[in-house]
Formats: C-alpha cells, sequence, structure tokens
C-alpha cells in the first residue's frame, strides 16, 4: 500500500467576515465567506472547493478512462453546479450536478459513443473525491456525447 501526502496552510486573521489565505501546493488563494451567505465573497470559499474538488477529480478520471478505453476525442469541457440548502439557518451541501460534454473525433462509431457514456457514469462511482463524500452529498450526472462532423 502506498499513500499520497497533501498539506495545506491556513490563516484567518480576523473575524466570520474577514478575509484570510489558504496554500496547498500550486494553489495560493484567498478565503472568505461568499456573497450569498453574507461574507465579503473575496477570493474562494469552502463551497467552491468542494464543487472544484469533485468536479476536476470527475474530470481527470474520465479523461484517463477514456485514454486507456483508445477512445479518442475533439473536447472534453464540463459545467458543474454545487447546491447548499439552508434550512433553519444551518447550511448543508446537497448536491452536485455535473454536465460532461464529450465530442468524440470525427468518424467515430456509434459503439465508440455507447462506450463513452459508460465511462461517463463509471468516472463518477471511480472518482476519489465522489467516494469520499458518497451518502453525505448526492451527485447527479447528466453527460452529453456526440461526434464531431467537421
Amino acid at each position: 500500500m502506498s499513500e499520497h501526502v497533501f498539506h495545506l496552510k491556513a490563516n484567518w486573521p480576523g473575524l466570520r467576515n474577514d478575509v484570510g489565505e489558504i496554500e496547498a501546493g500550486n494553489l495560493i488563494t484567498k478565503i472568505s465567506i461568499p456573497p450569498e451567505m453574507d461574507g465579503p465573497g473575496i477570493g474562494t470559499n469552502p463551497d467552491e472547493m468542494l464543487l472544484g474538488a469533485a468536479a476536476t477529480c470527475y474530470i481527470i478520471t474520465l479523461a484517463a478512462m477514456m485514454e486507456r478505453s483508445g477512445l479518442e476525442k475533439e473536447s472534453l469541457t464540463m459545467d458543474s453546479e454545487g447546491i447548499v440548502d439552508v434550512t433553519k439557518g444551518v447550511f448543508t451541501y446537497k448536491k452536485i450536478i455535473h454536465r460532461p460534454c464529450v465530442v468524440l473525433k470525427q468518424g467515430a462509431t456509434e459503439k465508440d459513443v455507447e462506450m463513452a457514456v459508460r465511462l461517463a457514469k463509471k468516472a463518477e462511482t471511480s472518482c476519489m473525491i465522489s467516494r469520499a463524500i458518497q451518502g453525505n452529498v448526492a451527485i447527479e450526472l447528466q453527460a452529453s456525447v456526440e461526434v464531431a462532423v467537421r
């Protein structure tokens, strides 16, 4: 068994509506509470970072699976959405929706399209972050797979 260890340094100089900083490898940014939650909205926030972790893990996992399967793509893009529920002042990260769009190279077969759809679904259950939040945050997948026409 091997382990990968990641480190993050955080500094929070003030109270609730102040601005702090985090540094983890190549990620160096300011952090604060988002304006939707009555914060200053400077830098990023935990809600965006959880969405970013889930989205980047998913799209990298999907790209790796496509590569291993020999599926050639024209492009792989994605929009993701995080939904936070606020009930009686309690904030709960309710759901993440991933909307990947896979465009396969011109000449891809129907079998290639079917494989891309299968891999899009499998990548969600294979992603380390999805597995880490499973049972706490619902994840919905709205995948689109098409073949380039030009």
